[in-house]
């Protein structure tokens, strides 16, 4: 998942549509390098075997190891442009051809090239100090404890910023479709803005935005976009873990080591010269060294027209050394041909990359179930997804399809939907020819359950198929039940999604058969808090997955459904997609 992204449907558990078109969710406002791609699947050696036994059928087993070997330590937390992690992405198109799958990428492979940006900063040599408070001392940020450092700025090594006024403005959104400004009548060039985590309708609690659920307004991507396209010298987002619906300890994780991107065409100079989280402690002793109260801050922040607050005079005062390393990652993209209509596409998706292979400081032993080495292994997050997209592929190969089937395992999720977003605007399939999709993330074992849920649940008529099937089964549909965290907006569905293809997430619930929902949460819980972006994410013989194979075979069974008939399901009418979708199938006729 999107490196903040849980495993939604089942953790996320646990932890009326508008109709406005959202906003652009990419890493930055400037178009990515197109490159070509011309490297097939055979050219290297694998540090670990294909399987050699699976079959057509969808079973436990089969995924099990799929699941072991993208999740084992010889592919290094399948980082993202590493030499070892990379060959995750061989893995998998040697995989697909081994299971009948043809070549989708470009230039007749499995491969499309996705050109990437490795920045790396010198925390040795990088700094964040806050001054001019109340106290007149100077207050030194301790990476990764109080707060994280970085920059989107690609073409330089070194960066510095003094005395930076601060300056709180709210949640730093501004929604014209909401009358939202919370930079209205004021002029960032030069400043710090400091803002909160999630939007204002998680505080508003349903008057406006879209209530407790989240919108794209209140993810950190477009946080920092739209502090950039403010003037902005620095942007810094306040942690806090229920807005957040994560810990500092994800934030902290995720946002150290190195950091990737797509290589931009402006190098990132569009983008403010610092960016930052701190944590909620750092922030209270901030606005009270500014003589602001937090909490007094935090209810002003959810009132239509907040107008921003000077934050006395502290400022922020920092330098950030950097190494920057231009390479390339690969979504893998493969193909079913359809018999009777080879030109529509259902689509299946799933992200390959994780974490990769960080310096961390080790702990326990080998032996233990909670040993913690260097290597984050991604094994829920998503060398589960990764391994159902291969096992309905295999099961899909099995059979004549009218459609096509086209399955696209994507890279760099982690650092905000990059191989995802890359796709969608440059793909080996038009989008308009793309009938539906169905993505798979973070698919947790967490056994057989009752239910299954639907993250951006009322969105569109895949859910009635999806309905149908789990009515036979009786099982049911869930809601997502924790919108605030703005799931929908945290996995690559989304990306397609922006191009007016109506996407599902479904995944399996919690309401186990053996322990009911509570013992649904505590799995849930455990991942989340002590495996969750931590090395501790690995795979064990002990998992239970025969909820997973059911869970996979409902899906399964709802994409061939589409593949073999001539329907092309929609969003449901006022869906803040359906207008675009409309538009994208009028170009095609």
């Amino acid at each position: 998942m999107l490196r903040t992204t849980l495993a939604v449907s089942a953790i996320a558990l646990l932890t009326a549509c508008s109709g406005e078109t959202p906003p652009v969710e990419t890493e930055a406002d400037t178009p990515p390098v197109v490159l070509e791609t011309t490297e097939a699947p055979e050219a290297v050696s694998l540090p670990l075997p294909l399987p050699t036994n699976t079959t057509a059928a969808i079973t436990a087993e089969d995924m099990a190891v799929r699941i072991k070997t993208l999740a084992d330590d010889a592919f290094e937390g399948r980082g993202p442009g590493s030499e070892v992690g990379e060959k995750a992405a061989d893995w998998i198109a040697q995989e697909m051809a081994r299971i009948g799958v043809q070549p989708g990428g470009d230039n007749g492979s499995y491969f499309q090239d996705v050109g990437m940006v490795e920045q790396t900063i010198d925390e040795a040599k990088s700094s964040l100090t806050f001054a001019g408070g109340a106290s007149g001392e100077t207050f030194p940020m301790t990476l990764k404890e109080d707060a994280v450092l970085w920059t989107k700025r690609q073409s330089v090594n070194e960066l510095d910023w003094t005395d930076s006024e601060l300056v709180f403005v709210g949640y730093g959104v501004v929604a014209p479709e909401y009358g939202w400004n919370d930079y209205a009548g004021l002029d960032v060039e030069g400043k710090t803005v400091v803002m909160l985590v999630n939007d204002p309708g998680y505080a508003l609690e349903g008057e406006l935005f879209k209530g407790k659920a989240m919108t794209y307004y209140g993810r950190w991507t477009y946080k920092f976009e739209e502090a950039a396209r403010q003037g902005a010298t620095g942007a810094i987002v306040i942690h806090e873990t229920a807005p957040a619906s994560y810990g500092w300890d994800v934030v902290a994780n995720s946002w150290s080591g190195a950091q990737a991107d797509l290589v931009r065409g402006d190098g990132g100079d569009s983008r403010t010269v610092f960016e930052s989280w701190i944590t909620e402690e750092t922030a209270r002793a901030l606005f009270a060294e500014a003589g602001l109260d937090f909490n007094e801050m935090k209810v002003a922040a959810k009132t239509q027209g907040f107008t921003p607050v000077d934050m006395g005079e502290l400022t922020a005062s920092g330098s950030l050394t950097q190494t920057v390393t231009t390479t390339t990652s690969r979504n893998v993209v493969g193909i079913l041909p359809g018999k009777t209509a080879p030109d529509e596409h259902v689509l299946f998706t799933a992200h390959w990359d994780h974490l990769g292979k960080k310096s961390e400081e080790r702990s326990g032993e080998p032996t233990q179930d909670f040993y913690r080495d260097d290597i984050f292994n991604g094994a829920v997050d998503n060398a589960t997804g990764t391994s159902a997209l291969l096992e309905m592929a295999e099961a899909m190969a099995a059979q004549d399809l009218d459609r096509s089937a086209l399955f696209l395992a994507v890279t760099l999720e982690e650092s905000g939907l990059l191989g995802s977003a890359y796709y969608a605007e440059n793909p080996t399939v038009p989008m308009n020819q793309i009938v539906a999709g169905l993505n798979m993330d973070g698919m947790l074992p967490v056994g057989r359950t009752k239910d299954m849920v639907v993250v951006g649940y009322g969105a569109s008529e895949l859910e009635d198929r999806l309905k149908a099937i789990l009515d036979e089964a009786d099982r049911v549909i869930v809601p997502d039940p924790n919108p605030q965290a703005g799931y929908f907006y945290r996995s690559d569905h989304v990306s397609f999604a922006k191009k007016g293809v109506p996407m599902l997430y479904a995944d399996g619930g919690f309401d186990k058969l053996d322990g009911g929902v509570a013992a649904g949460r505590a799995f849930g819980d455990t991942y989340t808090a002590q495996r969750y972006h931590k090395p501790m994410d690995e795979y064990a013989e002990s998992w239970d997955l025969t909820g997973f194979e059911e869970d996979v075979t409902v899906l399964y069974e709802l994409g061939l459904g589409i593949a073999n008939s001539t329907d092309w399901p929609t969003w449901y009418p006022g869906n803040e997609f359906e207008a675009i979708r409309k538009t994208s199938l009028a170009e095609k006729e």
